[in-house]
Order: structure tokens, then C-alpha cells, then sequence
């Protein structure tokens, strides 16, 4: 719907999947996963309401198919969200609270290399635009990767997993490393 479609659609299909938009319900039913990508969560959750996707996409999440969020998209897979609009709709596929906007303005946006569990080959180079983080993960909620230092020294929630729901507080698709994807296609795989 908006966003870094094409980044991320160039990711899955370097890590092994068959990727294509979906933009209505009935696209909806041909896809065996999803991604979210980062773009303006209020407005992404205007457009999931506006071409009928939302409460579609809440019952697939909620049955058990696999979700990626990126940014924009893990404050939408949120079960709340802090600092967002009162209209604003979140999908629940996470036990999680995120903070909207945590890290500050676009011109705080910034890169840190990220230790991330689930993924082998050392750390992952995160880009963080306006990024969100997880200020409370519920009991079944893997904490995958934190950052520190940005903007003090608490060791801030950035990746997180809950089933077959990833959800990153950056942009792994505007770098060249697709292993945050490659862990999503599997996921996806195993799921199906």
C-alpha cells in the first residue's frame, strides 16, 4: 500500500520466495506470508481500511500466517501502540508495545550493526528512519536484537519474533544484507 515495496519484494525473491503486492482482499488469499514495509503507520492504517484489507489481514495474522513488519509495519503488527493517533488501527499479531517515532525526527535517523539472534554470519547493519521501538514484550515474544546508546545507554528492543510475526524496528530492505529476510522465508516455509 506504501513504502519500500520494491525493496523489500527484491529481498524476499534474493532469499528464495515468489513475491508480489497485495493490494486487496482477494490478493490477500494467494500470498503464504506477508510484509509490512516502513512507510507512515497512520497512513498505511488509513489505506488497510479504505481498500477493505484490515479486518481480512487481522484474520489471517490471527490464524496463524506468517508476518514481517519493517518500521512502520511492526507498529501496525503491534497489540498497542504509544504516541500514535487515536484512530489509528493495529493488526495484534504481537504481544507488544511500541513507541512511534521513539528514536526522534528524521534528522535523528541514524545506522548501528546489530547483534540478531536467529541469524549467523555476525552482526546485521540496521538503518533506522524515524524508527519505532518495543517498549514492552509480552511472555511469548522473542527478543531478537536491542541497540544502546541512541539515545542514551538503554539497551532498546529493535527485533522481535512471535510465531511465524517478525517484526524489525529497521529497514533491513535498503541494505544489501537479506538475511532478515531469508529468516522470514523460512518462516514462512515452515508455516506452510
Amino acid at each position: 500500500m506504501q513504502g519500500a515495496v520494491r525493496e523489500h519484494v527484491a529481498m524476499l525473491e534474493e532469499a528464495g520466495a515468489r513475491a508480489k503486492p497485495v493490494r486487496r482482499a482477494s490478493e490477500l488469499s494467494e500470498v503464504d506470508g506477508l510484509v509490512l514495509p516502513g512507510g507512515e503507520s497512520t497512513t498505511m492504517s488509513k489505506l488497510l481500511e479504505t481498500f477493505e484489507l484490515l479486518e481480512p489481514l487481522k484474520a489471517r495474522i490471527a490464524e496463524g500466517m506468517p508476518a514481517f513488519g519493517s518500521c512502520a509495519g511492526m507498529i501496525l503488527l503491534a497489540r498497542q501502540t504509544l504516541d500514535g493517533r487515536p484512530d489509528q488501527q493495529q493488526l495484534g499479531g504481537l504481544d507488544v508495545v511500541v513507541r512511534r517515532n521513539a528514536f526522534g525526527r528524521q534528522v535523528d535517523s541514524f545506522e548501528a550493526d546489530l547483534d540478531f539472534a536467529e541469524v549467523d554470519g555476525g552482526p546485521v547493519h540496521a538503518v533506522f528512519i524515524r524508527a519505532p521501538w518495543v517498549e514492552k514484550a509480552g511472555d511469548g515474544v522473542e527478543v531478537l536484537a536491542t541497540v544502546s546508546g541512541v539515545p542514551d545507554d538503554t539497551a532498546r528492543i529493535v527485533a522481535v519474533r512471535q510465531g511465524a510475526v517478525l517484526a524489525t524496528a529497521f529497514h533491513p530492505e535498503l541494505t544489501p544484507d537479506v538475511r532478515v529476510h531469508r529468516l522470514f522465508v523460512d518462516l514462512a516455509r515452515k508455516a506452510a
